[in-house]
């Protein structure tokens, strides 16, 4: 997987087709959650900022996928019991997807925590 990827579309394509499937599965939850959040490349990740400011970003790593709703994870500890969290990191893998109700959850979180519009 390149980290220098300039686009969404080719970050995915570098990665194996369970993280890819995973991710995008992700993605479109996300987008679900925040129809107006713009996809980017953040810090050489597939992300989604909202008013230019990060939002959520995603990511493949070699054993693991990943989801990063920063502080709002330690909002929702309970709910997230049984996956692999540190500081606004979910871990997860590609067989086993976070639920799109907790995504769309985190998201929301995120949203109005970090004092963007609540019009998402």
């Amino acid at each position: 997987m390149s980290r220098k990827a300039k686009t969404i579309e080719a970050y995915l394509a570098a990665v194996s087709p369970d993280k890819r499937a995973a991710l995008e599965r992700l993605r479109r939850v996300i987008r679900a959650a925040a129809p107006k959040a713009e996809e980017c490349i953040s810090y050489g990740i597939p992300a989604f900022r909202l008013n230019g400011k990060f939002l959520v970003g995603l990511g493949a790593a070699a054993t693991h996928c990943s989801f990063y709703p920063g502080a709002a994870v330690t909002a929702f500890g309970e709910e997230l019991k049984g996956y692999d969290t540190s500081k606004g990191t979910i871990r997860f893998q590609p067989d086993e997807p976070l639920p799109g109700r907790l995504v769309r959850k985190l998201v929301r979180a995120r949203v109005a925590r970090a004092g963007f519009s609540k019009k998402v």
